[in-house]
Parts: structure tokens; sequence; C-alpha cells
């Protein structure tokens, strides 16, 4: 449904090593840099991010859900993200509310988005 989506994240230098340790669990790597942005993943693909300097988000910031390849991928991301400055906002599980085979993860970034990795798929 997403073409691209772009996360203001405060400082860039701040957040950029928590997006740089979690996208490519994703299958999202970093295809550019400049001074106020980075990109993850090909532009020319559906589901690309760029993480931009400038005001975050106040109180309990946005929330952004990525597609996870696998299970393995979620609990990855959960800790790579709080081994590079994320907090703990929901550790990775099934959340059977959802759905039967909803298994995800949520972290808060440094700027406090809540970023969420998940996989719709029943475990292999």
């Amino acid at each position: 449904m997403l073409d691209h989506v772009s996360i203001a994240i405060g400082v860039l230098d701040r957040s950029a090593p928590f997006y740089d340790a979690v996208m490519p669990l994703l299958d999202m790597p970093c295809v550019w840099r400049e001074e106020s942005a980075i990109g993850y993943g090909p532009r020319e693909a559906a589901g690309y991010l760029t993480i931009r300097a400038g005001t975050a988000p106040a109180g309990a910031g946005c929330h952004w859900a990525f597609r996870a390849p696998d299970r393995a991928a979620v609990r990855a991301f959960h800790a790579a993200g709080l081994a590079a400055g994320g907090q703990d906002d929901g550790a990775p599980g099934l959340r059977p509310h959802y759905h039967a085979h909803y298994y995800a993860a949520f972290l808060r970034d440094p700027a406090g988005n809540r970023i969420e990795a998940v996989c719709h798929r029943a475990e292999a």
C-alpha cells in the first residue's frame, strides 16, 4: 500500500546507529547517506524508508511496522535494536489478538517512535 516512508528522528547521529542495526535484518540495507538523511532499501522498490533529521514527534511518537521475512528476523531486529540504543516496547512473541500467526516485536527508537517488526507466517 505504501510506496515509501520518511521518519523524523530528531538528531540524525543519535538515531542512525539504531536504524543501521535493525533495517538490514528486515532486508532493507542502507543504500544512501547524506548530511541530513539516510535511505534504506532501493528507491525503485515498494517499502523504501528514509530517516530524516528534524523535529521528532512529541509524546508517544509515531508507529511504523515493517514486515520481517521470518520470526528469526523479528527476534534479531529486537536484539539489534536494543543493542543500538532502542528501548523495549514489546518483546518478540505472538499477538493472537491480531491473528493466530501475528509474531512481532516493538521498540522505541532514540527519538521515541514506535518501530515494529512483524511476521504474519506460521512457524516453519
